[in-house]
């Protein structure tokens, strides 16, 4: 009998044994492939220039609202945008497309998240110190808004 209980003890220590090296070796390749994912996903994080698309595209789907719109805009020229306020005049073109989307009562739509969600990256870009600022631009038709805010868009890619 006590021949048996230890081949019993035995093979139970040894069974901890393999659940603990076990348990282990899933634990490091699990530590390691969160490294690979986090090195991966932060090289492949979107361009500037991914961005913008995506912020042009939802602005062809908006077309209709600005066609329909009677408001008038801030609305500056890119031969008016100094030359290092891109990104700031890019952040005025956003303030008043929240404004066309307060009005049109589309604050919570799919193209708002699109607005909402590019704004948000621009926040740490732009440094207004020697900027003009929004309200200096002149005011223009929606239509002339979306067309000088699509070409701005393509000036920045």
């Amino acid at each position: 009998m006590k021949h048996i209980f230890e081949k019993d003890v035995r093979f139970h220590l040894s069974s901890i044994h393999y659940q603990r090296r076990h348990n282990f070796e899933v634990w490091f390749a699990f530590l390691i492939l969160s490294f690979l994912g986090t090195s991966t996903c932060a090289t492949a994080a979107p361009s500037k220039s991914y961005k913008t698309h995506v912020l042009q595209l939802c602005l062809k789907k908006m077309k209709h609202i600005f066609e329909k719109s009677d408001a008038l805009l801030y609305s500056p020229s890119i031969d008016d945008i100094p030359e290092n306020c891109g990104i700031m005049s890019l952040k005025c073109y956003i303030l008043e497309l929240v404004v066309v989307l307060y009005e049109e009562d589309l604050l919570k739509s799919d193209d708002a998240e699109c607005i909402f969600h590019f704004n948000a990256t621009l926040s740490s870009q732009a440094s207004s110190v020697s900027c003009p600022s929004c309200e200096t631009q002149t005011l223009k038709s929606a239509t002339i808004f979306l067309e000088r805010m699509v070409i701005l868009l393509q000036s920045l890619q």
